[in-house]
């Protein structure tokens, strides 16, 4: 039986990506913060309680709880996204949004990595954000929003430099835009009004179109950084990469 870690697990799409894993009969592993699980969380996830992604001891927690088993596919699906203006900034927002985006990823692969915790020829998913692509950025969209941008884009060349690193173990590491979801993170921080405008999708569609994705993701598409449901939801595709029509889905998207 494949296994696979899903490394926030408790809510939107995290959540969602274990229940669809579990239904897929996968052995799966998802972690929390806290120590209890989400009421309508798959009867068969295996949880591993009190990781904090932001925290250096969040892998070796993970380790832990693994107890000597290995892993398949490992989806760091944490996030967190804190709103804020050029006028605004929030300095201990932004700490934490490269701490969960940029900074975890990091070491919970290593430790994973160092107590042989993943498989030859698993796969490392990092779920980042078309807000990450430097290239997609456009003046029709604005500031602000710095560390959510910043942290994405952290996260791209973490991915980037870890398929380098890997890359000896046949260890394959991508970084995937989900798409633009319906989710309580996007609903604090008011992107609720664009959600119709915008084509957000349930988290339960999201994870669907991932798990297709990752299910022929390789070690030939290491380092790279996609958009399992292309370009449908990216609002600056037109106005940087052309007639949306005739660009692919899955699209490989740009820095």
């Amino acid at each position: 039986m494949p296994s696979v870690l899903i490394v926030g697990a408790t809510r939107g799409l995290g959540q969602e990506l274990a229940n669809q894993y579990a239904r897929r009969e996968y052995s799966v592993y998802g972690t929390s913060r806290s120590d209890t699980k989400p009421k309508d969380a798959h009867h068969d996830i295996r949880w591993l309680h009190g990781v904090d992604v932001g925290e250096e001891s969040a892998g070796e927690a993970i380790v832990k709880g693994l107890k000597g088993h290995k892993i398949d596919v490992l989806i760091l699906a944490a996030g967190y996204f804190g709103k804020e203006s050029f006028d605004e900034p929030d300095y201990a927002a932004e700490l934490k949004m490269y701490k969960i985006s940029a900074i975890g990823p990091v070491f919970i692969t290593h430790a994973l990595v160092k107590a042989g915790a993943l498989k030859d020829g698993s796969k490392v998913i990092i779920i980042s954000s078309e807000a990450g692509s430097i290239g997609l950025r456009h003046e029709s969209e604005g500031g602000g929003n710095f560390a959510h941008h910043g942290s994405k884009a952290a996260s791209n060349m973490v991915g980037k430099l870890l398929s380098f690193d890997l890359k000896d173990k046949g260890i394959a590491v991508g970084m995937a835009h989900p798409g633009f979801m319906r989710t309580e993170m996007t609903k604090g921080v008011g992107f609720d009004q664009f959600w119709d405008s915008g084509g957000a999708v349930t988290p339960d569609v999201a994870a669907k179109s991932l798990i297709e994705w990752v299910d022929d993701f390789d070690l030939e598409k290491s380092g790279e950084f996609w958009a399992p449901r292309g370009p449908r939801d990216i609002g600056t595709a037109e106005a940087v990469l052309g007639d949306p029509k005739k660009l692919t889905t899955p699209l490989q998207l740009p820095w």
